[in-house]
């Protein structure tokens, strides 16, 4: 079944519509969503190596655009939508020791959260609910998954065809590493 999945996801990557659904998984992924959109993002270069920085700026620009949902999030509905969002995914216990440590660090914090794997939909809703300066927000948003989703790129165009050979015969092995990492970070999350 994976098989069949990843080779769907890679005859996807010359569609039309593949570069929205990437756009819209970008988008929800900085406020909402749990998987991010490395998981199309990453085929797509592959399929589609000549468009890897064209990916990379759809991403990047949907991500920030997604962040600037996230915060309007917490600067405005917070109660109705971000605590059950932030609950949903067990972080709502962290966020009041977080909220001291953002208001010392808030633009590093943004920075480090959009260029790692930590779910930046956190630090989304967390710039707006303790009104970190918008201008800042974006920023420091631009720069970091632009550096994220450039860096991706830049790598598996330069390594297209041995990337591609290396995941297509450790599909399986990749894919539970992936889920691994994914809930483990998640659970990380949850417990420190």
């Amino acid at each position: 079944m994976i098989r069949r999945l990843y080779d769907w996801v890679m005859a996807q990557a010359d569609k039309p519509y593949a570069v929205r659904t990437l756009a819209v998984i970008s988008f929800v992924e900085s406020s909402v969503f749990p998987i991010p959109p490395d998981v199309l993002l990453i085929p797509m270069v592959l399929g589609s190596r000549a468009r890897a920085m064209f990916y990379a700026t759809v991403c990047t620009a949907a991500s920030v655009l997604g962040g600037v949902a996230g915060y309007a999030i917490g600067y405005y509905f917070f109660e109705m939508i971000g605590e059950p969002v932030l609950s949903l995914y067990g972080y709502a216990d962290k966020f009041d020791e977080f909220e001291l440590r953002y208001a010392a660090w808030g633009a590093w914090i943004v920075f480090f959260a959009g260029l790692t794997p930590f779910p930046y939909k956190v630090v989304t809703i967390a710039s707006g609910v303790f009104a970190l300066n918008l201008w800042v927000f974006v920023i420091a948003s631009v720069l970091a998954r632009g550096m994220r989703f450039y860096l991706v790129c830049g790598l598996l165009w330069y390594f297209g065809p041995p990337v591609r050979g290396f995941i297509e015969r450790n599909l399986g092995w990749l894919t539970v590493l992936f889920f691994v990492l994914l809930f483990g970070g998640f659970l990380l999350l949850r417990y420190v």
